[in-house]
């Protein structure tokens, strides 16, 4: 999953960006309005992080230009403004969620997962497809109750498959949605990641769709 940080304040754009790769989120950071507004406009982000109070160019006119883009990625604003005239703003603009300053990172953490998964459609943290479960507030994977231990890029990857199961995921989408905007790895990495996640869970329950991608069913190989 890749999330973007539009903050201007340097450390703690930096604490949030550390705590949610911790939490093995793929993550860009801008440091303001401008830069903010063009990679959320351009880039495939499954959430945003967004301060109100930036140089350039708002969060507000920020937000208001992605919807009105038809850009749909959940927006968690952060911001020291806590007027309730300020928080309808926000939400008026197209936010999903709105944290005042200060706040813990844990938080920020479990609320973007949580926009993350309903976006999704996903009610519960628990994702279960066939006999594999991903707890997306732990990061625990099971196999048939076994537990089982991924990379921090094999979690991502199993995750995205996990937040789209049943459905065909091309290899562009998932180089996008897995990998921060600097990353310039080998081109056969993913498979490499994906024949390592095969072996861990069970190599018929991701399914290569010739022409296509790939698809994570719980029903295995027919």
């Amino acid at each position: 999953m890749r999330v973007l940080v539009v903050e201007d304040e340097p450390v703690l754009a930096l604490r949030l960006q550390k705590a949610l790769e911790a939490a093995s989120f793929a993550v860009d950071v801008a440091y303001d309005g401008e830069d903010g507004w063009h990679l959320g406009d351009t880039e495939p982000y499954d959430a945003i992080v967004l301060d109100l109070g930036l140089p350039k160019i708002d969060g507000v006119t920020i937000l208001r230009r992605w919807r009105e883009a038809g850009r749909t990625m959940p927006v968690l604003i952060l911001t020291a403004r806590g007027r309730w005239s300020e928080k309808m703003a926000g939400f008026d603009a197209g936010a999903d969620d709105y944290m005042i300053k200060p706040f813990e990172l844990d938080e920020v953490v479990y609320r973007v997962r949580a926009l993350i998964r309903r976006t999704s459609g996903h009610a519960q943290p628990e994702l279960t497809c066939g006999p594999v479960r991903l707890d997306t507030n732990t990061g625990r994977v099971s196999v048939q109750g076994n537990p089982v231990q991924l990379t921090a890029q094999e979690y991502r990857i199993l995750s995205y498959l996990m937040h789209h199961a049943e459905r065909v995921v091309s290899r562009t989408e998932l180089m996008e949605h897995v990998y921060d905007r600097h990353f310039d790895g080998d081109s056969n990495v993913l498979e490499v990641l994906l024949g390592r996640i095969r072996k861990k869970i069970g190599a018929d329950l991701i399914r290569t769709v010739r022409g296509q991608g790939y698809m994570l069913t719980g029903h295995g190989a027919t």
